[in-house]
């Protein structure tokens, strides 16, 4: 992982991220941990891949081999 990717990461720790996952899974939660292999502990995490049916998961961890991309929120 880059350092510039470390960063961010750190920069957004405490905030919620959108998560995308493998196999299509999408994920909204407030980051509150991640390393080196991008494992991530969301917490008041949301499955978000059906917009009609969100579905809360609550603390989680999700393992770095599935993640595709992690954004911040839009700023508002």
């Amino acid at each position: 992982m880059s350092e510039m990717t470390t960063e961010i990461l750190e920069q957004n720790l405490g905030k919620i991220v959108l998560v995308k996952l493998k196999g299509g899974k999408s994920l909204r939660g407030k980051l509150k941990g991640f390393d080196q292999h991008l494992n991530l502990v969301l917490e008041e995490t949301e499955d978000t891949t059906e917009a009609e049916n969100t579905r809360k998961l609550g603390l989680i961890i999700v393992r770095g081999d599935n993640v595709v991309l992690i954004s911040p929120p839009p700023s508002r």
